[in-house]
């Protein structure tokens, strides 16, 4: 699984990343999730170092404003049976913390990539388990496990080259554009169908949030994933060479047990000379950020 976390405009102050107790919120009506759905567009922006062209127009059947609503209400379920199983990691954990002041200094060049993202409410949260996994939900739902922080012994660089990639995926809207293309295009018919008065709008959210579970990303995806996220990454003042060595010890570590974060996240010698192909690209961001 890997879904890729809010400002209120995008020239607000680095946020702080909530650690508010997980609960439901409200899915936006149909109509206004069609308009916004319509009208959102993620576009590569005019400064970008990395070349990953545009997002395909086939997210647009699935109304973006209802899968984030799903997403969030799936997030919530889940980090409430982490907290019952007390498995879910508190505010005051180092580790916690870490990867918190990763999200507040990665975040606000969130933007720049999916406009939508100025109205996320972003979270990002630890969960205890041993599994090598991340990721990020539509709409900004950031969690680790301590499995891939822990068995790869990240630095600091290489950990915010996985938040930067999980954040892509939602940035790009890779799950959107998935569920279209996989035959999930049905909910936004029946979404449309609601907006005629034809049908209801039913279980849409849960079987939206069904299907995130379960959703896996191409290789293509992966690759802009890694592109963008190592943008971010350096915008932050993350060193860009963290995300060689971050692939390098995931395909050293590939052949271990519950690894599955490889599942869906494929190590390779192709994807590690892509990404020494752009990290010259973005050097001169991380060096800009180290002294900004």
């Amino acid at each position: 699984m890997c879904f890729i976390c809010d400002l209120r405009t995008a020239s607000s102050a680095i946020p702080s990343i909530p650690v508010a107790t997980p609960r439901a919120q409200p899915v936006w009506s149909a109509r206004r999730a069609f308009v916004l759905a319509g009208a959102a567009a993620a576009v590569v922006p005019a400064a970008a170092q990395v070349d990953v062209g545009q997002s395909s127009a086939l997210r647009k059947l699935v109304p973006a404003g209802e899968l984030e609503a799903a997403a969030q209400q799936q997030y919530a379920q889940m980090m409430s049976e982490a907290q019952s199983q007390k498995a879910l990691l508190p505010a005051n954990h180092p580790q916690v913390q870490r990867l918190r002041r990763m999200a507040q200094r990665i975040v606000p060049h969130a933007p720049a990539w999916n406009a939508r993202a100025t109205q996320w409410k972003w979270e990002v949260n630890l969960i205890q388990n041993p599994q090598v996994n991340a990721f990020c939900m539509p709409g900004g739902k950031i969690a680790f496990y301590t499995g891939i922080l822990d068995k790869l012994k990240l630095s600091d660089d290489e950990a915010a080259m996985i938040m930067g990639h999980e954040m892509a995926h939602a940035l790009r809207e890779h799950a959107r554009e998935r569920m279209a293309k996989s035959g999930a295009t049905s909910l936004g018919l029946r979404l449309g169908a609601q907006l005629l008065g034809l049908g209801e709008l039913g279980n849409v959210a849960a079987d939206l949030g069904t299907q995130l579970l379960s959703l896996k990303f191409s290789r293509s995806d992966e690759s802009e994933a890694d592109l963008v996220g190592l943008e971010l990454a350096a915008r932050s003042a993350y060193k860009p060479q963290a995300s060689v060595s971050l692939w390098e010890k995931m395909s050293a570590a590939s052949g271990g047990a519950g690894l599955s974060f490889l599942s869906t996240h494929p190590s390779g010698p192709n994807r590690i000379r892509e990404l020494q192909t752009n990290v010259p690209k973005v050097q001169g961001l991380y060096e800009a950020a180290l002294r900004s």
